[in-house]
């Protein structure tokens, strides 16, 4: 038993030994892995925080770029805004420059009319005092000559000095009323020339068509499409007739409405941009620029009182202001024409001394009625001056809104000076349009109008339909009738034919006398 303890000692030794030895190994071997692998772990750390770090460069770099430009496009901003003011600001000191010189050359004015004063009251004096001696020696010789009594001389003579001093009364109250409508006639004319002269713009009358331009003449085929299928879904949904012809790298979109044009242009152009063109994509489009239309309106109302400088209108004002751009008047473009008005009236008002800022809010707005006119019953004159006063609108502005059709007479220089605007406004060469058809029936209109009156040889139409000309049989029309003729004329003309401006009615009555000397 001993001996077989004492060999295996030696073995377990041996045992243990090889154990060791064999642990000491294999720890070191995985000592060795796990080195190795924390250096491929710290080298994969290495080279994603590397990646980390050049994607937070890329991105400050990117951030960077970005403020940079909104810095930029900041500064551009202020610099048209500082531009737009510099403008405005010279604009005014232009105003107050004119207003300074007509205020001198009124001074002037006015001084010469007191001189003027003095030396009339000189001679009125002057005048009395040789009266009052002609008329004491006329006493003297009545009573010498007539044996009349002082008091009849005095009866005599009083009444022949007031019969001449109705005479002179009478001629001197003639001259200087047609000396002040002289000069109010020259002073409106200035007014009106001056206003006209400032406020000139260069459009003419709107037509039906807008036109639209293509990267390619491959994109025609694209819009109608296979066997026309896109051309019929962008016409149906749209309302509007697209017309492509042999026009090179262009359609055209045609409609009597122009909120529906307008809204056919964008969608157009938004799919010709895109690219993508099939029934389903002009649905979509279609559909979302008419949930955009109404914040375009809006816009459009915002920058025409931004234009114009009135402030403070109501919500419901900006917005059928921005529909006024999509509704026309003969032709003319009603906001275009609110614009006009409302520049003009600012003018005349500021050089008869009344608040520039009233008229132009009143010319601006007088005619949102038109907005609506076609969904509620009624002018469109009355319907704005109900609308004005629904929304705050002061008294003076909604009379003269009311008034600027001569539905009512106007109570307020405001109201006077809206209707002078609109007339220059709407009777501007090339503002408005009209068919040939309607232009000659309208010239016969007015010439047929003439010859309804008795004693009418001829009349003609001229100036294309602002004036007429009518020459009356001399031997059935006194000169004291020609006046009351022509004011049946044009009563009759305003009753009968609807007009923009105004028509100058001017008869002729001659007499000749022809002899032959042979």
């Amino acid at each position: 038993m001993h001996k077989y303890l004492l060999a295996t000692i030696p073995t377990a030794f041996l045992f243990f030994l090889v154990g060791y030895f064999f642990r000491k190994f294999y720890a070191r071997k995985e000592l060795s892995s796990a080195e190795k692998k924390a250096s491929e772990i710290l080298a994969e750390a290495k080279r994603e925080a590397e990646n980390i770090r050049k994607e937070a460069q890329l991105s400050a770099r990117e951030e960077l770029y970005r403020i940079r430009n909104d810095f930029e496009r900041e500064v551009r901003n202020k610099r048209n805004e500082l531009e737009r003011r510099e403008d405005k600001l010279s604009k005014r000191e232009e105003n107050l420059d004119r207003r300074v010189e007509l205020l001198e050359i009124r001074e002037r004015e006015l001084k010469e009319r007191a001189k003027k004063l003095t030396l009339a009251q000189e001679e009125l004096s002057e005048k009395e005092k040789e009266l009052n001696e002609i008329i004491e020696e006329e006493k003297r010789r009545l009573v010498q000559i007539s044996g009349l009594s002082i008091e009849e001389a005095r009866r005599i003579i009083l009444s022949q000095v007031e019969k001449e001093i109705h005479q002179e009364a009478a001629l001197l109250a003639k001259k200087i009323e047609d000396e002040a409508k002289e000069k109010a006639e020259r002073k409106a004319k200035e007014i009106l020339g001056l206003a006209i002269q400032r406020c000139s713009t260069d459009h003419v009358s709107e037509s039906t068509v807008s036109v639209i331009p293509l990267p390619s003449e491959e994109m025609k085929g694209r819009i109608i499409g296979r066997e026309g299928r896109n051309i019929r879904a962008f016409e149906m949904l749209t309302g509007v007739n697209v017309i492509i012809d042999d026009t090179p790298e262009a359609v055209s979109i045609s409609s009597f409405d122009p909120i529906r044009r307008e809204i056919a242009r964008i969608a157009m152009e938004r799919l010709v941009e895109d690219g993508r063109i099939h029934p389903a994509r002009i649905e979509e489009v279609v559909e979302k620029v008419k949930g955009e239309f109404p914040e375009i309106i809006k816009e459009e109302g915002e920058r025409a009182a931004f234009e114009i400088g009135v402030h403070d209108l109501h919500p419901q004002e900006i917005e059928l202001l921005g529909k006024l751009k999509y509704r026309t008047s003969f032709g003319q473009n009603v906001l275009q024409h609110s614009k006009e008005v409302a520049n003009v009236i600012g003018i005349m008002a500021s050089e008869l001394g009344l608040d520039p800022q009233i008229a132009k809010r009143i010319g601006l707005i007088h005619d949102i009625g038109k907005a609506i006119s076609q969904e509620v019953e009624g002018s469109h004159d009355k319907i704005g001056a109900e609308i004005s006063l629904k929304l705050g609108e002061s008294d003076e502005v909604v009379q003269a809104i009311r008034s600027h059709h001569e539905v009512e007479s106007p109570q307020t220089l405001y109201g006077v000076l809206l209707q002078a605007a609109d007339a220059v406004s709407a009777a501007r060469p090339g503002a408005r349009r009209e068919t040939i058809e309607n232009y000659v029936k309208r010239l016969e209109r007015l010439e047929n109008i003439a010859y309804s009156f008795e004693g009418v040889e001829k009349a003609y139409a001229i100036q294309a339909g602002r004036e007429i000309r009518v020459i009356v049989e001399p031997h059935r029309i006194n000169d004291g009738s020609i006046v009351a003729l022509a004011r049946d004329i044009t009563q009759k003309i305003k009753k009968e034919i609807e007009f923009a401006g105004e028509i100058r009615v001017t008869i002729i009555r001659e007499t000749r006398a022809i002899e032959y000397a042979r």
